[in-house]
């Protein structure tokens, strides 16, 4: 779907990173000339601090769920566009859900014990856990693309996790939406 007045194409990046990387892939392949790709949706909090409705705006995505037995873990990490990063940072103060900036924790798992949580937090050093965020900056990164990865909170990844989801998900996108429209309308009238 295309929003011309914001310079916009909105595309439904599928579940999980394998399917986001594809469909990723795909639109960069098929339609070269992309100035940036936004991964936005709904994430689980890693830390205390954020609360339903907060929406972080990753610095870095980490994928977090390489389970590799032959030593250190594998944590490959991939840089936010910077300048993206540099706009939203300097945002509007109008807004009425908090923004946090930090890494983002993306591995094909539902984090749903305090536990797991504590061990991803510790291991990424992430503000907040998803799925898709590292399947498009791989293929960014793959064809030099400039990615982002923007995230409301639904739940504290916890025990509370799937119910926290399903009943705060409107929130959490509609924060996000606002965020990003918010952001792409400014750079429009500038």
């Amino acid at each position: 779907m295309q929003f011309d007045d914001l310079g916009v194409t909105v595309a439904n990046g599928g579940l999980g990173k394998v399917q986001f990387a594809t469909q990723t892939q795909h639109l960069l392949d098929v339609s070269p000339g992309w100035d940036l790709v936004i991964c936005a949706g709904a994430a689980g909090s890693l830390v205390d601090e954020l609360s339903t409705g907060d929406i972080v705006v990753a610095t870095e995505t980490i994928e977090h769920d390489i389970r590799s037995k032959f030593g250190e873990p594998l944590l490959p990490r991939f840089e936010s566009a910077e300048e993206a990063v540099k706009e939203l940072r300097n945002g509007p103060a109008s807004i009425l859900f908090r923004v946090h900036f930090g890494p983002i924790a993306s591995g094909d798992e539902d984090v749903i014990d305090a536990d797991r949580r504590r061990e991803i937090r510790q291991m990424t050093g992430a503000l907040a856990v998803a799925w898709e965020g590292a399947g498009g900056a791989r293929a960014c990164q793959f064809s030099g693309v400039p990615f982002i990865e923007i995230r409301g909170i639904t739940d504290q990844a916890d025990h509370r996790a799937a119910s926290h989801f399903r009943e705060n998900l409107n929130t959490a996108m509609r924060n996000a939406a606002a965020m990003i429209t918010t952001w792409l309308a400014r750079k429009a009238d500038s």
